[in-house]
């Protein structure tokens, strides 16, 4: 990691849970690390007392709004010069079958969990081509964007594996497109982690309560494993799992 130490990571939804857990690391192996999120002052709150040798910049950005989007870029790019690493971590989820969402809870999760990624995994990924410096993109995707929950069948996740199968095709494309440069890109999908989502998830779905879970930090400890990873070596897929999960 210590290649790193100076370089600008931006990671969205970094006010609670992986997000948050991953920028205090980063911060902690020397990088300046920019969060977006909706409670600027939550991550103010919890970032303060962060020793590491990195800096920590919390800009509010609703990563369903391409207006805020683009201005946190822009605020980056003036103030930083680059982007180096984007990690994607923003993502919601709802309870509830297809047929109970309105179109308004359907699109939410549609803008934030597809759409807002996209568009700032393709800021990100013009601003790394013009600086031409080693680059990473790590998705935090989720077991069921590779095969559906064994959750039983009067409970849904709805569309919310349908937007981590996009995710994953997503990675897959950005990949093929950077292909010759030195931007990797990096799909990390785990299985239940404890964070605020699946405490509110479990508030409509109690069975939730029933399955073994990660830390947010045992994602944390991934993520920093792959950006350690030579600049020559590419992981592609990494799925992680609490010990004996079910599905």
């Amino acid at each position: 990691m210590y290649r790193w130490a100076g370089k600008v990571a931006v990671i969205t939804g970094a006010s609670s849970g992986i997000g948050l857990a991953t920028a205090k690391a980063l911060v902690n192996h020397g990088l300046i690390v920019v969060g977006l999120a909706r409670r600027k002052s939550k991550m103010e709150s919890d970032m303060k007392d962060v020793k590491g040798d990195g800096r920590f910049y919390p800009l509010e950005c609703d990563i369903s709004n391409e207006k805020q989007i683009d201005e946190a870029f822009a605020w980056v790019k003036k103030n930083l010069k680059s982007v180096h690493i984007l990690i994607n971590n923003a993502g919601i989820q709802r309870a509830g079958k297809i047929t109970d969402l309105s179109f308004t809870e359907l699109k939410q999760i549609v803008d934030i969990n597809i759409i807002g990624l996209l568009y700032c995994s393709k800021i990100a990924t013009t601003i790394m081509k013009e600086g031409g410096e080693e680059s990473h993109i790590i998705m935090i995707n989720s077991v069921v964007g590779h095969r559906l929950s064994q959750i039983p069948s009067e409970h849904s996740t709805n569309i919310y594996p349908a937007t981590k199968f996009a995710v994953r095709a997503l990675a897959n494309i950005l990949e093929k497109e950077s292909y010759g440069g030195n931007i990797r890109v990096t799909n990390i999908s785990p299985g239940a982690v404890k964070t605020e989502m699946t405490d509110k998830i479990a508030e409509d779905i109690p069975q939730i309560n029933q399955l073994d879970f990660l830390d947010a930090e045992d994602i944390v400890d991934a993520i920093v494993y792959v950006l350690g990873t030579p600049p020559r070596v590419q992981i592609e897929e990494l799925v992680i799992k609490p010990l004996n999960a079910p599905y």
